[in-house]
Formats: structure tokens, sequence, C-alpha cells
């Protein structure tokens, strides 16, 4: 039977199943559905040995539940692989409720959409995985041993994961990762998110005097530790070549592959419709790079927040005696967050002006993924996606960050696809998220195809 075949006749099973699991408000931030993201890992479990795993535990952590799932392909050759499908069965709150319009712990299908909690991030998106892993052992084709793991505190930062993966590195060893909490370009541009930048957050606080001192009096002869503050954080970028003037801040960075740089000219990109979009008139960033390549590729500076003084109504003569600022770096593939961090710390102290007291306090970090393009299970995907969609799926970097990504390659020590089928108007983590249905089904088919070529 074909895969579309499969789907059609299975249909109205698949849409329960996933109705099933939407139907669980699996809020990890809200301590009110403790017992709710049980009945979700314990739904994931039925499913799954449903679907032909062998065996599904949940295992204990130290916040959610873990629910693992294994299959051994019972005629392995020397090309079969291992391979760790990961996803998350966690959600974001729904608030604010009035603006669903349908019940968002219900599925309701409108234009060739399901709306819901969930419908994409990620219980959508991880069905996907489980009705091709479920086709191709029905059919007797899967000749790869596959494991799951799914976790139940993603949307909360993941924070018993990496504990996790180090206690259990025997039981998650694999040849891949593979991946469904991503997005495509689009529905008739399909692509493979092949990077993801790291981060790096500082806090900054710059004192002066002892107390805050009447400008009249004062001014002229004291540093103003919001005027020091600016002259501070405007030497950390080059004005005229955008590049960020930490010592050995590039030491690490990875020069973009040609063949990717091609693949990204090809995104359709409009700058005057971006820059019309969010109200600027003229882009910046680092010379001899493009939009697209700047905000995914490099890596980048930014002052998150700054304050200091007075900010009421009206007007007070004051020279402040403290400022602050919240600062950021995206950071991209093997560059270390730790060296960063503590390199801004150095820099700042190092620049700081006479007449002030500098403190810069790392707040968080995580490391930036790529993944190479000649991968076999990205060759395996692109071509998996190319018969699914009808097109070959664009290479595309993600600006943002999944600190998790960078952790499993450290810790286990392989590479991870990044196969996702979210879109734009999907609306994650907001009112009225979606997944379009007839994306969904390719998806499946495009995961099926991915094994056939791997």
């Amino acid at each position: 039977m074909t895969i579309q075949s499969y789907i059609s006749q299975h249909r109205a099973r698949f849409l329960e199943e996933w109705a099933s699991l939407i139907r669980i408000p699996s809020v990890s931030c809200q301590p009110e559905h403790q017992e709710d993201m049980l009945r979700c890992a314990q739904r994931w479990q039925q499913l799954l040995l449903q679907a032909g795993c062998q065996q599904v535990d949940i295992l204990p952590s130290k916040g959610n539940p873990f629910v693992f799932g294994s299959y051994r392909c019972p005629n392995p050759s020397p090309s079969t692989q291992t391979i760790l499908i990961y996803g998350h069965y966690d959600v974001m709150p729904v608030e604010p409720l009035e603006q669903w319009k349908s019940n968002p712990w219900e599925p309701d299908i409108r234009s060739g959409r399901l709306y819901a909690r969930g419908a994409d991030d990620d219980k959508g998106q991880t069905m996907i995985q489980v009705k091709a892993f479920e086709y191709m052992v029905a059919e007797g084709e899967m000749n790869h041993h596959i494991k799951f793991i799914l976790e139940g505190e993603e949307e909360i930062g993941s924070p018993s994961l990496e504990a996790f993966i180090s206690e259990h590195k025997d039981l998650l060893a694999c040849d891949t990762i593979l991946v469904s909490d991503t997005s495509m370009i689009g529905k008739d541009t399909p692509s493979l998110t092949t990077g993801l930048r790291g981060l790096a957050y500082w806090q900054v606080e710059v004192e002066g005097p002892n107390r805050d001192l009447h400008s009249g009096h004062f001014g002229g002869a004291v540093k103003n530790p919001i005027q020091a503050l600016c002259e501070m954080l405007s030497q950390v970028i080059d004005p005229q070549t955008g590049r960020i003037l930490i010592p050995g801040f590039y030491d690490d960075v990875l020069p973009i592959p040609e063949e990717e740089r091609a693949m990204i000219a090809q995104i359709p990109f409009n700058q005057q419709r971006y820059n019309e979009a969010i109200g600027i008139d003229q882009e910046c960033g680092e010379e001899g790079y493009s939009t697209l390549e700047r905000n995914s590729c490099r890596p980048s500076f930014d002052i998150c927040g700054i304050w200091g003084g007075y900010t009421g109504e009206g007007s007070k003569t004051v020279l402040p005696s403290k400022a602050f600022a919240k600062i950021s770096c995206r950071l991209v593939a093997n560059q270390d967050h730790h060296r960063i961090s503590q390199s801004m710390v150095d820099y700042l102290t190092r620049i700081a002006p006479a007449g002030v007291r500098v403190k810069v306090t790392p707040m968080h970090g995580g490391s930036g993924y790529v993944c190479p393009i000649d991968l076999p299970a990205y060759r395996a995907a692109e071509k998996g996606m190319t018969e699914a969609f009808g097109v070959r799926p664009l290479a595309a970097r993600r600006g943002g960050s999944i600190p998790i990504i960078a952790d499993f390659e450290r810790i286990l020590g392989v590479k991870t696809v990044l196969m996702g089928f979210g879109l734009e108007q999907n609306a994650i983590h907001s009112p009225n998220e979606s997944m379009d249905l007839e994306v969904w089904e390719k998806g499946i088919i495009a995961v099926t195809q991915m094994y056939r070529n791997w």
C-alpha cells in the first residue's frame, strides 16, 4: 500500500489520535496542570505502542517524566542506522482565552486547518514522525532501529533534559537525531533548518556617586553613570563595519559554505517589504553579508534594555548614581558561550572610564548549532521533502536558539537533522494556533520517503 493510500484509509483515526493528545492541557509552566503532564505522557505511551514500538517506558526526572520508546529492526544490515526522534508533549498556556475563535483544547477544523493549542508545537509535528514510523513498520519497510524521546518541559527551557541525557547516554545512543519542531519558509517553499544561533546574556551595572546628585551643582564635575554606560556600549560594535569588537570574538566563527550561501540567496525575500513591515527606512549590520545571512548565520550584539536616573513625567535635574543595561549576543556554531560570556565581562570592565565602578553579570546562555548539508541523514531528508512537496527544500538557518540541540551533540556526539513542517501563519504560542492539514500529510510522506532514501 502506498503512503498516500495508507493516510487516506486511516485519516479519521490519525485525526482522532492527534485530538486525544490536544484535549489534554499539558501546560508545563502552570502547576495546576501537573496531573495533565503525566496523563499526556501516558497517552503518548499508548500511541507509540500502537504505532509499532516494541517497548515504551515513562521515565522519571527531576521535573516532568520522559517518554522513551524503542523499535529494533528485525533484519538489520550493515547500512542500518539507529535514529533518535525527539519531540515534546508540553504546550504553552492558552491565555488570552478571549482571543481564541474556538476552544483551544478541542480541535476545530476550518478551511483546511486544524486549530488548537499544540496543533503544531509540538503535538502535531511529533505526530507526523509517529505516523511515518507506523506506516514503515506496518509495511515491513523499516530498516533502521528507532528510538523516541519525548519530554514535558521544552516550553520552560528543558531544565531536566541535560541531566537526563547525561544519565542515560547508553539508552539514547544513536547515529542521528531527528527533530520536527521547526518551521519551513512557506507552504510552497519547503526548507530544512540547517542552523540555530546560540545565546549569551548579561546585565551591566554602572555605579558612580553614592547618591543621586543635583545636576547643576555636580554636572561637569562628576562622571555620569548613564553617560559612562553609553560610552562603553558604543565601543562594542564598529559603526563602520558592524563587527563586534570584543577581543577574540570571531576566533571560532566558521565561514558560511558557498553552497549554503547560494541556497540562502534563493530564499524569497524582499528587502523593501521587510523594512516596511517593521517600520524602518534602512537595514544595517555586518558588512559583506545579506540580511538573511546576518540574522541567521552571523553573530550579533544587541542592547535589550537600558535604564537609570529619572524617567517619570515632567523634569528632574538629577545626575543618577547608577545605570543599568541588559545586553545579549546571538552566537553561531563553534562559539563557546561560556568563553564569549567571560570575554564580554573582561572587555567591559577594561574599557570602563574612570569615576565609575562596573559590574557585569552573566545571566544565561546556550550554544549554536549547524547541520552540514552533505550529511547523509540531511541528504535523505532533502530527498524525502523533494518527493513530498515536488521541489527541493532550501537550506535555511534560523536566528533563534534551541540549546537542547547543542546539548545533544555535546553529550551524545551526534548531529541532529531539523525536519520541521511549521509555517509562520500557524501562530505557535499565540491564540488560534493551527496546522495546515495538507502540509501535515505531506510531512508524513516526506518522513516516509526520507527513510526509504536513508
